[in-house]
């Protein structure tokens, strides 16, 4: 039977025609004026895509090259830092601190689950210079209280930068950077904005800047002071992935164009559309008889599905793949084996998702011998979707 590869994983994406057509033609050098207008232009949309008055820079590089920079570039060896873990992507926050000789306290979540905000509070200290938490935990679906983690900073009256890891939860998620007190925000390439990977960039605060300025760990690549030097002069401080930033280009004006041109909207309308596919894909595998791997706390970027007991997720992502040309997330770490993911960030329609739930309904059904029928997840999918095209 003929087959479509479709990507349903968090990262990579789907790519966006528009931008791949725009890195085909991206045969320009990167020192020169036509290069320059590219590069300020897209400066200019990433703010409004992240939503902030701030500086946005971008880096050749995967999001833990940003991640890695939110480290060097605000902290000094032996600083207290705190480092909020739920998944391996917190995990990672930690793995960095201690790299760059911090001290991190750690608050822990269990995997599937979210912070409790007293744990938090009891966690920071005078001297705590900054905290790192994850917008969304890719590795487990859930979603991170932002907001309430920048008004507890402020209610303790804390000093402590906020930096985040937004890599799934810009353009799944809506934020409010500024009025929050967000200090850093962190997005990467291939999630959202629809394009391979190999870009990240980065929204930084005043409060992050003053801070660099005192900052005594090592940097030299990944020195965010040159990257905003250069980028006022249109220019990155070394060679930039020239294709990637066309592409880039070419999503942020198709974001845009959904909103009549409205870039802000059109992140609205990103993230709307995220939601509702996130909404439509809980709804039917728990009609199916699933169960969500992060109940209480759900992330729009990415639903985590743990399967029943002696089934092995692999054979999920294993069938889905052979039989329908879909590729979907197995656990990482300790939870592979245990639970599949499905994105549904970026380049995802309502149409995407009831495809999957209905190649899904098959694999239940045929291959793991649930008592599904056809339509058990469809049909409150599809009610889900009708919903949303009323508003």
């Amino acid at each position: 039977m003929f087959r479509k590869n479709r990507l349903f994983t968090p990262g990579p994406t789907p790519l966006l025609p528009a931008a791949q057509f725009a890195m085909a033609a991206a045969d320009m050098h990167h020192r020169t004026p036509e290069f320059k207008a590219l590069y300020s232009k897209v400066l200019a949309q990433l703010k409004q895509f992240v939503g902030t008055q701030n500086d946005v820079l971008l880096l050749a590089s995967s999001g833990t090259g940003a991640m890695e920079a939110s480290v060097s570039n605000f902290t000094s060896p032996g600083d207290r830092v705190l480092v909020l873990s739920a998944g391996k992507f917190g995990e990672r926050w930690a793995s960095l601190t201690k790299t760059f000789g911090l001290r991190p306290d750690v608050v822990s979540a269990p995997y599937g689950e979210t912070f409790d905000q007293a744990a938090i509070r009891a966690a920071l200290h005078d001297d705590t210079r900054a905290v790192y938490v994850q917008a969304t935990e890719t590795s487990t679906g859930v979603r991170h209280d932002i907001q309430a983690i920048a008004a507890l900073l402020r209610q303790a009256n804390s000093n402590a930068l906020l930096i985040v890891d937004g890599i799934t939860g810009l353009g799944s998620t809506h934020f409010d950077i500024d009025s929050w007190g967000v200090d850093v925000m962190i997005g990467g390439s291939q999630k959202a904005v629809m394009i391979p990977p190999g870009l990240s960039y980065l929204s930084i605060s005043e409060r992050a800047w003053a801070a660099a300025e005192t900052a005594k760990n090592p940097r030299f690549y990944f020195d965010l002071r040159k990257e905003r030097k250069n980028a006022k002069a249109g220019e990155s401080a070394y060679t930039p992935a020239v294709s990637l930033i066309a592409a880039l280009g070419a999503a942020l004006d198709f974001i845009a164009s959904q909103a009549g041109g409205d870039l802000a909207a059109g992140r609205t309308l990103l993230v709307d559309n995220a939601q509702t596919c996130a909404t439509m894909t809980r709804t039917a595998l728990t009609a199916m008889g699933f169960t969500l791997f992060a109940p209480t706390a759900p992330a729009a970027a990415v639903t985590a599905v743990a399967t029943p007991d002696g089934i092995d997720s692999s054979a999920v992502v294993k069938e889905l793949k052979s039989h329908y040309g879909a590729t979907i997330a197995n656990g990482q770490g300790e939870m592979k084996g245990k639970i599949f993911r499905i994105a549904h960030l970026g380049y995802f329609d309502p149409l995407d998702t009831i495809a999957l739930v209905a190649a899904l309904e098959h694999i239940a059904k045929d291959t793991l011998q649930l008592p599904v029928e056809f339509g058990q997840g469809l049909v409150p999918a599809q009610s889900i979707y009708a919903a949303a095209m009323k508003v």
